[in-house]
């Protein structure tokens, strides 16, 4: 059986990817207490035609990290396919989406202010962040992030899974990247009025970025440190890799570098391509 396990911080979108998840033929459970999850499982094996389950799990239900880590371990261990969904935003984002829909945090309750609450949320939840697919809410509506979502699932991972992001600096850099590259050095198509309205995925861009050096030398020095580094990461048994990719609007550049470097990582390894700021784009 599929399971799915969306965990995060209250107010990043994880009742949205819930819906989600149904809408694409997942039995969904909000708010289930870890150990219930085996129990719903083999509930869920003698009943036909359910193979796909998705269960919300978060710090309304008191969940004990050791404890939920050892339960997807013994589902695991069973054969059962297990792939955890962890949902956060920036602390400002998340304080202004409280405020704006005037729900309380579910720590509030406990003599803790908002930020306080917030701040306990994500300590407590941080082990279970480490072993999840990571998306950063921050600057997604809710189309956006359903998108994310049903991008994320579509891809059967037999291995380590490389995220490539590229995204604009002006607009914040993502969060959950695991490294960081720095385009603002290389020349700007944005100061050409021809190009300025293209993207990094159009001939304009890819003609005029193909024909400067030092754009090739900073593709050719990102593959080579990857090269060196995902396979040590694959043995040391990680799930995911984000790599961001940053130029100072996030539409020129970084759209561009993104794009070469999965060209090569096309065949090595599972992809997933993310254009943030350039949300025309379609990703992979």
């Amino acid at each position: 059986m599929k399971i799915v396990l969306i965990s995060g911080l209250s107010g990043s979108g994880k009742s949205v990817a819930l819906k989600q998840l149904e809408d694409l033929g997942y039995y969904c459970v909000d708010n289930l207490p870890m150990e219930m999850l085996p129990a719903l499982v083999l509930h869920h094996i003698n009943r036909e035609n359910e193979t796909r389950l998705a269960v919300s799990v978060d710090v309304r239900s008191g969940v004990d990290i050791v404890q939920a880590q050892v339960q997807i371990q013994y589902l695991r261990d069973e054969g059962h396919q297990i792939e955890i969904l962890f949902l956060e935003s920036e602390e400002g984002v998340l304080v202004r989406r409280f405020s704006e829909t005037r729900r309380g945090h579910p720590l509030s309750g406990h003599n803790l202010t908002l930020l306080e609450s917030l701040k306990k949320e994500r300590e407590w939840l941080f082990p279970l962040r480490e072993m999840a697919y990571c998306i950063d809410t921050s600057k997604m509506n809710a189309q956006q992030l359903r998108y994310a979502v049903q991008q994320w699932l579509n891809i059967e991972r037999r291995g380590l899974l490389v995220i490539l992001e590229s995204f604009g600096f002006k607009y914040g850099s993502p969060v959950n990247a695991d490294f960081l590259f720095d385009m603002r050095s290389l020349p700007n198509p944005y100061y050409d009025p021809e190009l300025r309205p293209y993207n990094g995925m159009d001939k304009p861009i890819q003609d005029y970025l193909d024909g400067q050096q030092w754009a090739q030398d900073m593709v050719n020095d990102i593959d080579t440190f990857l090269a060196r580094w995902l396979p040590r990461m694959q043995i040391e048994s990680r799930s995911y890799v984000t790599v961001g990719i940053g130029c100072t609007g996030g539409q020129h550049r970084s759209v561009y570098v993104v794009e070469k470097l999965a060209e090569r990582l096309t065949g090595k390894y599972e992809l997933l391509v993310r254009h943030r700021q350039a949300q025309n784009l379609a990703g992979r």
